[in-house]
């Protein structure tokens, strides 16, 4: 058993020796404190440990940093930077120094992209439902609110992490998991933006592509319904199709162009990958079609139904940081943009040590593909199923989503938006689960708010 006490030793030695180090704090965009170093003496020797100011509101992103629980979010993926343990040159050299002089070391800062209040808006407006939001900068990448609720408290993590696991409120489960970043869920009609883009791009469609629609589709000799099946729309065109989210028209769509094109277009938006964001590969998810918690392998993904994948059914599973990229390639012409959560790291005289730079990660779309969906999304929100998330002067693009579940009066809603349409500054996907009503009246006004507080321009430290 000797080797393996020693490395225990080694291991416990490593532990306290890190929170020696006077840990790097983290930022918000404006400069607002997100995580920062309390001082202990013990035994004559200072340790450092951690404290949150924004406690629930950014625990997912940020994460945390303990001796007991190690850590998450942020706090790991850039734990070298914070620690003062990267390889670039200019900290390897002050942290040298520092150990020759016996001094402390001290780590870099880390500042976010992350906006205080658009962010404070996302988590009042989630109100303790279980689901996330999500929004970026379409043309950079850039993640402005990164929301998941459930939340908990990180200054809790440490002592009281029991009380944590348990929960509280209306959605008290699983608050550790980041629904925005690694939360499965369905996607419903919000995946009709995808299979329009296949549809289009692809040149099997075209904008003035007509459709009759009797209120369902036959697939597999069986009745595919609309959500409402009150009123059939009769024939109707494309535009009409995606603008009032029509179910049978988007089947017979899904069994012309085959699950393999669908499917092969929304790689192109990043499904089937984990999202390349600045946080840990546990905290990440891809979408894409799910069998018994694994991705379908690509050899069986032609016995998909093709009728229920067109309209964001069957076994497709989707995180919201994913659909907010899909929102965002439409918003930015086509092009999928990396989505990241660090803007810069400091050193610790503050001068800048690294600049996070956007980066394209392909094109989703044709230009004018893109033109024409983002039109019809305006049209979703103008006078289709998406009429709650309207702001007075500012020009809207979006889709709802109501993914059913299989149980009765528990569909999961979804709204994917950006604004302003002719020159878009967000991009963002909001999800609910539990809910009995649709996207359009549940989803949409949580992300209409978001929108408003994200391009409102931020004046001091509120965001």
């Amino acid at each position: 058993a000797a080797p393996s006490l020693a490395d225990r030793r080694d291991n416990a030695i490593k532990v306290v020796a890190q929170f020696t180090i006077k840990r790097g704090a983290i930022f918000a965009s404006d400069g607002s404190v997100l995580a920062r170093n309390r001082p202990r003496r013990v035994s004559g020797k200072t340790f450092y440990f951690r404290r949150y100011p924004g406690r629930e509101r950014f625990a997912h992103a940020v994460g945390y940093s303990t001796q007991a629980r190690s850590r998450s979010g942020i706090e790991q993926s850039r734990n070298d930077f914070l620690t003062g343990a990267n390889a670039n040159l200019a900290t390897l050299l002050d942290t040298t120094l520092d150990r020759l002089r016996g001094g402390t070391i001290e780590g870099n800062d880390v500042i976010l992209t992350l906006r205080p209040l658009p962010q404070k808006v996302a988590m009042q407006a989630l109100g303790g439902q279980c689901g996330a939001a999500v929004a970026l900068d379409p043309k950079t990448g850039k993640v402005l609110v990164m929301a998941s609720s459930p939340s908990y408290d990180p200054n809790l993590v440490e002592r009281h992490f029991a009380r944590i696991q348990r929960g509280t409120g209306p959605c008290g489960v699983a608050p550790l998991l980041n629904r925005a970043s690694s939360g499965l869920f369905t996607p419903g009609s919000i995946f009709k933006v995808v299979t329009a883009s296949a549809a289009l791009d692809s040149g099997k469609f075209t904008p003035s592509s007509t459709f009759y629609d009797p209120g369902y589709c036959v697939e597999y000799g069986k009745h595919v319904n609309n959500y409402d099946t009150s009123t059939p729309f009769g024939s109707v065109n494309f535009s009409q199709a995606l603008v009032n989210s029509i179910n049978s028209s988007f089947c017979e769509m899904g069994k012309k162009l085959g699950p393999e094109l669908i499917l092969d277009y929304a790689r192109r938006f990043g499904f089937y990958s984990d999202p390349p964001i600045d946080l840990p590969s546990g905290e990440r998810a891809p979408s894409g079609l799910y069998r018994n918690g694994k991705l379908l392998p690509r050899s069986q993904e032609s016995r998909a139904d093709p009728g229920r994948l067109a309209f964001g059914q069957e076994r497709m599973l989707v995180t919201p940081l994913q659909m907010a990229m899909v929102a965002g390639a439409i918003a930015n012409k086509g092009v999928v943009m990396e989505p990241y959560l660090t803007d810069r790291i400091r050193k610790p005289d503050r001068a800048t040590l690294v600049k996070m730079k956007p980066h394209e990660l392909r094109r989703a779309v044709k230009t004018e593909v893109a033109e024409e969906i983002a039109g019809m999304m305006e049209g979703v929100v103008s006078g289709g199923t998406g009429t709650a998330a309207q702001i007075s002067g500012v020009r809207v693009a979006g889709k709802t989503g109501t993914a059913e579940t299989g149980r009765q009066g528990r569909n999961t809603t979804w709204f994917i938006a950006f604004a302003p349409a002719d020159d878009p500054q967000v991009a963002v996907a909001v999800v609910l689960q539990n809910q009995s009503g649709t996207g359009g009246t549940t989803a949409a006004p949580i992300a209409k708010e978001i929108m408003q507080a994200v391009l409102r321009r931020p004046s001091n430290k509120s965001g």
